[in-house]
C-alpha cells in the first residue's frame, strides 16, 4: 500500500477536549434520563377484574369464555375472518394462533381492581385474598406473565385507604415467599408530580422495612386527567411525572373513560380514536420516548354480548381499534370483557404476521450487508425491524423457528439488534 496522504488540520487536541469536558454533565443527564427500552417483554393487554371477584380460576375463566365466544359467533376461520375483513392467506394462521393462544396464555397482563371497579365490602380482606392467590398462581403455573392490583389514587379522600390496600397487598406477597418477578402496581389518576413523589416515598419505606433491594418495585402511572397532560403554567405534567418516579415507573396508561369526561366529551364519543385522546397519547408517547417506559391505549366499553350480529358488531369495532393503536406504536391497551380478547389476539398476530415476510427479508439483507432491495435500511430502521420481530414472537404471532430461519439469525444476534433483552420472559412463540 502506497503511504497514506496526511490530512490537514486547524484545531488543538484541547478543543475536542474541553468541549468533552463541558458536556460531560449533559452526557450523564442523557444516560440517567433516557436509558432507551428495557427491552423486556410488553404485555398487549391488561384485563382488569374486581377485587371482590377475583379468584384461582379468574385466568381460566376468562379464557373459555373466549373460547365460548368464537365456538357460538365464529366457529371457523373463514367466519371469523369475514367479520374481521382478514385477507384469505391470514384467515387460518390468525385463527388457529387464537385459539391457541387463549388455551395455553389467555391473559397476559392481569390488575386486580381496588379502585373504579372495586363493589367489595372488605377491601383489607380482598387485598389478602389477592396477595395469596397471586402467589400460589406463581408457584403453580397458572398465573399470568404480568400480574398486580390497581390501587386507589393518592388524592386526600381514599389516599390512606389507598396505602393500607397496597401495604396489605406487598406484606402478603412477602409472607407467601417474596415479591413475584411478573408483579405490576398501577398508580390511577395521577395528577401532580407530588403524587407520584409520594408513591416513591411509600415503596422505598416499604422496601426497607422488608430488606429488599432498593428500586426493586415498581409501578404504572394512569393518566386520566387533563393536569397530567397540561400542567397551569403550560408544561407537560406527565413528562416531569416520569422523572418524579426515580427510575420507577414502568408505563404510562391512559385512561379512556376519565379523561375524556375530564375534557367534557359526550359518553357517546369517549373512545380511544376521539381527537382528544389521540392529543393524549401523543403527549404520553414523546414524554414516554427513550425513558423506558411503555405507553398503553385505554379500551372500548361496548362488550361483545348478546345476538351473533351484536357481537360480530363489537369486534369489528374492538379489532379496528387494536389495529389502529398498533400502527400508532401503543403496543398495548385494556381489555374489559372475555370476549374482546379474541379480537385482540386477532388483531395482534395479523398486525405481525401480514408484515413477517417483509421485515425478516429487510433484517436479513441489513445483516448481511446486501444491496439492491427497495428499501435503504440504517440502525435506526435495523432497530425497528428487530423489536417488530421480536414483539410478534414475545405475543406468539410468530414462533421462533420460523424467525430465525427466514432472517437467518440467531435469537441473540437479532435481539442484538433491538439492545438488550434484560431480565426478559420466556417469548409465548415456539
Amino acid at each position: 500500500m502506497g503511504q497514506q496522504e496526511k490530512v490537514a488540520t486547524s484545531l488543538a487536541g484541547a478543543v475536542s477536549e474541553g468541549i468533552s469536558a463541558s458536556l460531560a454533565p449533559v452526557d450523564a443527564e442523557l444516560e440517567r434520563r433516557y436509558p432507551g427500552d428495557p427491552g423486556t417483554r410488553q404485555p398487549v393487554h391488561t384485563v382488569y377484574v374486581p377485587g371482590e371477584l377475583f379468584g384461582a380460576d379468574t385466568i381460566r375463566t376468562w379464557g373459555d369464555q373466549a373460547l365460548k365466544a368464537l365456538d357460538e359467533h365464529a366457529p371457523d376461520a373463514a367466519s371469523f375472518a369475514a367479520v374481521l375483513g382478514l385477507t384469505d392467506d391470514l384467515a387460518a394462521p390468525v385463527y388457529d394462533r387464537v385459539r391457541a393462544k387463549l388455551e395455553r396464555e389467555p391473559v397476559e397482563d392481569l390488575r386486580i381492581d381496588f379502585e373504579d371497579g372495586y363493589k367489595g365490602t372488605d377491601e383489607d380482606q380482598d387485598a389478602a385474598r389477592a396477595a395469596r392467590l397471586i402467589a400460589e398462581a406463581y408457584k403453580n403455573g397458572t398465573a399470568a406473565p404480568y400480574m398486580g392490583i390497581r390501587m386507589k389514587c393518592m388524592e386526600e379522600g381514599v389516599r390512606d385507604r389507598a396505602i393500607r390496600t397496597l401495604d396489605i397487598f406487598l406484606s402478603g406477597l412477602m409472607e407467601a415467599g417474596g415479591l413475584p418477578d411478573g408483579l405490576v402496581l398501577t398508580l390511577p389518576k395521577v395528577t401532580y408530580p407530588e403524587q407520584v413523589t409520594a408513591m416513591v416515598r411509600l415503596l422505598e419505606e416499604f422496601e426497607k422495612v422488608r430488606g429488599l433491594e432498593a428500586g426493586r418495585i415498581g409501578f404504572e402511572i394512569q393518566i386520566e386527567t387533563s393536569q397530567s397532560i397540561l400542567a397551569a403554567d403550560g408544561t407537560a405534567t406527565v413528562a416531569r411525572m416520569i422523572g418524579a418516579a426515580e427510575g420507577r415507573a414502568t408505563g404510562l396508561h391512559y385512561g379512556t373513560f376519565d379523561y375524556s369526561a375530564c375534557l367534557g366529551v359526550s359518553a357517546a364519543y369517549q373512545t380511544s380514536d376521539h381527537p382528544a385522546a389521540d392529543h393524549a397519547k401523543a403527549i404520553m408517547q414523546v414524554a414516554a420516548a427513550g425513558t423506558g417506559v411503555r405507553v398503553s391505549d385505554g379500551s372500548t366499553n361496548v362488550l361483545p354480548i348478546g345476538t351473533t350480529e351484536k357481537v360480530h358488531d363489537a369486534w369489528r369495532l374492538h379489532y379496528g381499534l387494536t389495529r389502529r393503536a398498533l400502527a400508532r406504536a401503543y403496543y398495548q391497551g385494556w381489555d374489559m370483557h372475555p370476549g374482546h380478547i379474541p379480537t385482540r389476539y386477532a388483531a395482534v398476530f395479523a398486525f405481525y404476521r401480514e408484515g413477517f415476510e417483509q421485515a425478516a427479508a429487510r433484517l436479513s439483507a441489513y445483516a448481511a450487508h446486501r444491496e439492491g432491495g427497495d428499501v435503504a435500511d440504517e440502525p435506526a430502521s435495523a432497530k425497528a425491524l428487530a423489536g417488530y420481530l421480536l414483539r410478534g414472537m414475545d405475543c406468539g404471532a410468530l414462533d421462533v423457528g420460523e424467525v430465525t430461519r427466514l432472517t437467518g439469525l440467531t435469537l441473540a444476534r437479532l435481539q442484538s439488534f433491538s439492545g438488550p433483552r434484560r431480565g426478559d420472559l420466556t417469548p409465548s412463540g415456539k
